[in-house]
């Protein structure tokens, strides 16, 4: 019987992963990555970036509870009951559908979590539903941004009111003021990009989250990222953390 390890190989100035056969006895090595950042971190292209450099599912929390309902699963069918009452669904269901997610075969070597946990219980239900799996969270990698600077951003994006074309009135912006270019409609600024909305959503983001990076950070598998640099940097940024943590894995 075999297991399969991930071994690292240095390809110029990126790490490329080789699945090579282990003896058992051996522990399977996986990566099963939280991804946390607060709005306008750039989340979402991270998390593209890596589903490709690892080729690890992506696991957002309102997708896995939209499509259990939608798939009119147990657990889909009991979240419902409390989302049709107004409420919110528990932190149980969410783990389990959570839980259960995990065990596909496409996650067998690692997956990226988006949106959970959201709270100190939800993240020791967490680990103890993966204790239980023989797994546990390889590392937390957190995109850190300075809050004006996500001002900043969120709060320059303007859409035509026409096709919902983008563009940012600092990094992308038309060629006349307040004027698409490709249908000469009118642009506008989304009520939820004015700046004191986004500073409430951050507001809000930093209640929710702080108790769970603190959490993660006293466990010592956090990883803070900085999120001011450029996409392609910051993706260099976490492909190195990770390098890093198969090296220290190695030894």
């Amino acid at each position: 019987m075999h297991r399969t390890r991930v071994t690292h190989t240095r390809l110029g100035s990126g790490v490329s992963w080789v699945r090579q056969p282990d003896t058992v006895g051996a522990l399977v090595s996986e990566l099963n990555l939280i991804l946390f950042g607060p709005p306008g971190a750039g989340k979402g292209t991270q998390a593209d970036r890596l589903r490709s450099d690892f080729q690890l599912p992506y696991i957002a929390t309102g997708d896995m509870l939209r499509g259990n309902v939608k798939d009119g699963t147990e657990l889909g069918k009991k979240a419902k009951e409390y989302m049709d009452a107004g409420e919110l669904v528990p932190d149980d269901l969410i783990v389990a559908m959570a839980a259960e997610r995990l065990q596909h075969e496409d996650a067998r070597d690692g997956f990226i979590l988006d949106g959970f946990p959201r709270t100190v219980p939800q993240a020791e239900a967490l680990d103890r539903q993966l204790s239980q799996m023989s797994r546990s969270i390889t590392t937390v990698l957190l995109i850190d941004v300075p809050d004006d600077e996500l001002v900043r951003r969120l709060s320059g994006r303007r859409v035509c009111v026409k096709a919902g074309h983008n563009y940012h009135v600092e990094f992308d912006p038309p060629k006349r003021d307040d004027v698409c270019d490709q249908d000469g409609s009118r642009l506008m600024q989304r009520d939820d990009d004015k700046p004191e909305v986004v500073k409430k959503r951050l507001h809000v983001y930093h209640d929710q989250t702080e108790p769970v990076i603190d959490y993660y950070d006293q466990k010592g598998i956090l990883r803070r990222v900085d999120g001011t640099r450029p996409p392609a940097e910051v993706n260099d940024h976490i492909r190195a953390v990770i390098a890093t943590l198969r090296l220290e894995e190695d030894v």
